[in-house]
């Protein structure tokens, strides 16, 4: 390892970069106590050299704005969502991140859930970085010359993960080849990492003082319910104590039992769902419940979060979280605010955009399904979107076997519930208690949708198949999910195999084009250089912070890449909607 302050030196290493037109890197971060974005700030960077085979360790950073910036330079290092932002905060716009390892790791097995470069290294070069720093023989020569020269701690450390940082990107390109998902990493995965950077980075803006008073009205409405519980009980419990809830719902009020554990009666929600319409206490309980956790999960859980600064909420967007290639979000989950109650709905008023811009929203229409339809190949199905009819009307009509016009809405719902069911893999014993009706009856309508929609049927017996023979699934675009469940011995291990199967080419091309839309759209952005933004991906939505007068420009750019994305045998459909805050906007 070489330590390198000299500019004469620097520049010599930075022209060797540009003719190389690359560099291996690893950047060296510590904890500070601020109001930044993230509160942490570079304190060196390690250049490893593959020709000389050395590192050099420069605590400088900024002498390096100039290769970062540049489109040309392509850049292999790890945790490059979270290096955009760091240098960001210094002023150093990266462009053409090429090589995250953490990523490369993640999309040759995303079940594993483990992609430090400690455990790549130990993956994939038989390398224990911990063993090497604590001085064990455990490496080759050549490794232990490289790293024992220094005298110190913090450069040898990071000499060693820029040196295996190089020696990953070289493996982890091989095994991408190898499993044809090289084209996924750099054409979705590795473009994505800037896309989610930056909505981290810009994050979104939230009206402190009305979520405040929004959490004050969640506090009356709480002790409201409590009175209420408190005379249908004829009695004060502590409504959060199962003991005691189980006590007066069994004992007091002689409602049926449900379920028993090994510390007495179960009050979980599946039980109280059953007991609903037993005795008007239960929904109040519920409902009890549903307003506690908004309150302290998104009330009080988001005030901590708001930046003092920028007053937005820089949520976490990652992507190496899901099985299935879908985008997460924490630090808070802004993909998880309720929206089934109302109450859950009116917390999205809170979110607002910033001064003369609006929101507009984008949201795919049942993306799956048509994903579905394309996979299988599903004549009836293909049919239904290729004419713009309600699908979940059409399956009502053939698994019930009554004519369009006279399909009801409570029909079309339960409909629907098989539609989903089918996507998600559910059992007859799932299907049945969603729909409230006995596991038989589920049966016979899962067993009437397949023979109608025999493309689907036919679809599901293969891709187990195929599963089996492989240990793997594949969505359209190559993304692998490994099935290590199908080899099971135990039954109900195999059947989670199967469903994992039928799910996963599904959820993740839904998922695959998502992120491949979010990138086109984003580089529109860029290039036609508008102030708008995107802000939030909630599964199949996309939330953009547009300036008033770029309103047409973004939804023409949602419509023209969201809907023409990829080329399936059924067209997909958005729909827009705007307002002046989330709630309006949704």
């Amino acid at each position: 390892i070489e330590k390198i302050n000299e500019i004469e030196k620097i520049k010599k290493i930075k022209d060797k970069i540009k003719n190389n037109k690359k560099i291996y890197y690893h950047l060296s971060t510590k904890d500070i106590e601020d109001d930044e974005i993230v509160n942490k700030k570079i304190i060196a960077i390690s250049i490893y050299d593959e020709e000389e085979k050395k590192v050099y360790f420069i605590q400088n950073i900024q002498e390096f704005k100039d290769i970062f910036e540049s489109e040309e330079i392509e850049k292999y290092s790890s945790k490059m969502k979270l290096q955009y932002i760091l240098l960001k905060q210094i002023g150093i716009e990266p462009r053409n991140f090429s090589f995250d390892i953490e990523i490369a790791g993640y999309v040759l097995n995303a079940i594993i859930g483990k992609y430090t470069m400690e455990d790549l290294a130990q993956e994939y070069l038989n390398i224990s970085i911990e063993a090497y720093f604590n001085n064990y023989e455990n490496s080759n020569e050549k490794q232990i010359n490289l790293f024992e020269t220094t005298k110190e701690v913090d450069s040898s450390h990071d000499g060693i993960y820029a040196y295996i940082i190089y020696s990953l990107k070289q493996k982890l390109e091989e095994k991408l080849k190898d499993t044809q998902q090289l084209e996924l990493f750099n054409n979705i995965e590795m473009p994505l990492v800037t896309v989610l950077a930056d909505m981290q980075y810009t994050g979104i803006y939230v009206n402190k003082e009305e979520l405040i008073e929004f959490g004050k009205k969640l506090q009356e409405d709480i002790k409201a319910l409590v009175k209420v519980i408190y005379e249908l009980a004829q009695t004060e419990f502590n409504i959060n104590s199962t003991k005691q809830l189980g006590e007066i719902l069994f004992e007091k009020l002689k409602l049926p039992v449900i379920k028993k554990t090994k510390s007495g009666y179960s009050t979980d929600v599946d039980v109280l769902e059953k007991l609903q319409n037993k005795h008007p206490i239960v929904e109040k309980i519920l409902e009890y419940r549903a307003l506690n956790k908004l309150n302290s999960t998104y009330v009080e859980g988001l005030i901590p979060y708001i930046n003092k600064n920028t007053k937005r909420i820089h949520s976490y967007f990652h992507q190496t979280v899901t099985a299935t290639g879908r985008i997460s979000s924490t630090d808070p989950n802004l993909q998880n605010i309720p929206t089934r109650m109302e109450l859950g709905k009116q917390l999205r008023k809170v979110f607002i955009p910033k001064e003369n811009y609006i929101f507009v929203d984008a949201d795919y229409s049942q993306i799956e399904l048509r994903v579905l339809a394309h996979i299988s190949n599903d004549e009836n199905m293909i049919d239904a979107f290729k004419h713009d009819e309600d699908i979940h009307t059409q399956v009502a009509s053939k698994v019930f076997n009554i004519p369009i016009e006279d399909v009801t809405k409570d029909l079309r719902g339960k409909a629907k519930a098989v539609n989903f069911g089918i996507v998600y893999g559910i059992s007859d014993f799932g299907l049945g208690e969603q729909l409230n009706v006995s596991r038989k009856v589920a049966k016979e309508y899962i067993e009437e949708y397949l023979n109608k929609y025999n493309g689907i049927k036919e679809f599901m017996e293969n891709i187990t198949k195929k599963a089996e023979e492989n240990g793997f699934v594949e969505t359209l675009f190559k993304r692998r999910r490994e099935i290590p469940e199908l080899k099971s011995n135990n039954y109900m291990v195999r059947q989670f195999g199967n469903r994992v199967a039928m799910n996963t080419p599904i959820q993740g091309t839904a998922a695959d084009i998502m992120k491949k839309a979010m990138i086109e759209v984003y580089k529109e952005i860029e290039k036609q250089n508008l102030k708008s933004r995107i802000i939030l991906q909630i599964h199949d939505e996309l939330l953009i912070e547009t300036a008033k007068n770029e309103v047409d420009k973004i939804k023409k750019i949602l419509k023209e890449h969201m809907e023409n994305v990829i080329k399936l045998s059924v067209p997909l459909k958005i729909e827009i909607s705007e307002g002046k805050d989330w709630y309006e906007a949704k």
